[in-house]
């Protein structure tokens, strides 16, 4: 969810099999007849209350309580909630990026779920452990992105498409012209990037034998990583991409030149299909290529959540409204009205999402995707790793000394910030 998506970066997954969860179960008499006359505030996504709209009034018959539906931005509600939350005007329930879970839990910011393993169950095994910290659940998936790749029909078939990075490089050796290009991605910045690095081996952390992130071990400058980045800079140094598609502005010039008719295709995320859509473009959705290693490039797995501030006065029942507004059903009725896809795995195959090509593409290219880390340290990887591509774009630094120079900036950083806790 980078638009920029690392925070999601997002979200779809995988194959994490893209499928959702039933519901939940009913709560007791006593429950119910405790909470009556309760208010709960909760804080959606900009422009997807709408997906939430019938889930909410049931849960207010039902429970006899009134929620408030807020709309704010879900990758800014946690930085919202440390302000509002102790003022005692925050959400009870909130919205968020599956890769802030750790660190909200480290700044205290969010109540542990205590839900039973069968309502776990009900979702994608990526998309529940992105909710999990040292063993324990803080959140509920909603919805799931990865990025895939968009095509302009116009411009190629999809029996002509490339099926490998190394062939759409050489489409675009035959393509490009300076105004009109073949293949564009971000891959001056990691959140796109590690979808090459990956395959050739890099990795952000390695991990302990329980599955838990290791932050001492860092992966982004190892053998495999750096032949990554090498593959990537050929796309800028022999003019394949323009010049302004590196740097803060290069999402606005990646998506213009593709709603302008002027790039084949893109690597993007969901989050641009109602966009495309209103541009007129005639575009297709398809997984991302495969590496001239025979694996397919991956992606990182966004996971939007439901979450229970630790500052709610009625968590019990916030906790219930989570897992009602994350049920198989609702989470179907949430997927029509904002076509994000759920993270229910009953849902993988339901008929009415995979008529949608995003959805099959998203869930297509879930398999080859593992989540955002969501521990603190991730933070401390997202900026060295960034300047250190986007020297590897300009030419101004080699990768390996660009992403070793990242590498021990990312260190300090850990050590410097999270050694403590």
């Amino acid at each position: 969810m980078k638009k920029a998506k690392r925070c999601s970066v997002l979200m779809l997954c995988a194959a994490v099999s893209l499928s959702l969860a039933a519901c939940g179960p009913k709560e007791s008499s006593s429950a119910k007849s405790s909470s009556k006359g309760s208010e709960l505030v909760v804080w959606e996504d900009k422009e997807k209350s709408n997906g939430i709209k019938d889930a909410v009034a049931a849960f207010e018959k039902e429970h006899d309580v009134k929620v408030k539906v807020v709309e704010k931005p879900y990758a800014k509600q946690i930085e919202d909630l440390r302000m509002d939350g102790p003022a005692g005007t925050g959400p009870d329930v909130l919205t968020m990026p599956g890769d802030q879970i750790g660190t909200a839990v480290t700044e205290g910011l969010l109540k542990e779920l205590h839900v039973k393993k069968d309502v776990q169950s009900l979702y994608t095994d990526a998309s529940i452990q992105s909710q999990m910290v040292d063993q324990k659940l803080y959140g509920l998936p909603k919805a799931v992105e990865t990025t895939v790749l968009f095509y302009n029909k116009d411009l190629i078939s999809e029996k002509e498409l490339p099926k490998t990075l190394e062939e759409w490089y050489d489409y675009s050796k035959k393509t490009a012209d300076g105004s009109k290009f073949g293949f564009l991605a971000l891959f001056d910045q990691i959140y796109y990037a590690e979808s090459v690095m990956s395959g050739y081996g890099g990795y952000i952390f390695g991990k302990d034998k329980d599955g838990s992130y290791n932050p001492s071990d860092i992966g982004i400058n190892n053998e495999g990583a750096v032949k990554g980045a090498a593959l990537m800079q050929k796309f800028y140094k022999e003019g394949l991409f323009p010049a302004g598609i590196i740097g803060e502005q290069g999402i606005n010039v990646l998506e213009s030149l593709f709603t302008e008719g002027k790039a084949t295709a893109i690597i993007s995320g969901p989050w641009n299909v109602e966009a495309f859509s209103k541009a007129g473009i005639n575009y297709g959705i398809t997984k991302l290529p495969k590496l001239e290693n025979g694996k397919n490039m991956s992606s990182f797995i966004g996971v939007k959540s439901y979450n229970v501030s630790a500052f709610s006065k009625n968590a019990e029942l916030a906790q219930e409204l989570a897992v009602f507004l994350a049920n198989e059903k609702n989470s179907k009725t949430r997927y029509e009205e904002t076509k994000e896809v759920p993270a229910v795995k009953s849902l993988a195959n339901d008929p009415a999402i995979m008529k949608s090509e995003a959805a099959r593409a998203v869930t297509e290219q879930s398999r080859f995707s593992e989540p955002t880390p969501n521990i603190p340290e991730m933070n401390e990887i997202w900026t060295p790793a960034d300047s250190a591509l986007q020297t590897v774009a300009t030419g101004k630094a080699d990768p390996k000394q660009a992403l070793d120079q990242a590498a021990e900036t990312a260190k300090g950083q850990i050590k410097a910030k999270h050694s403590g806790k």
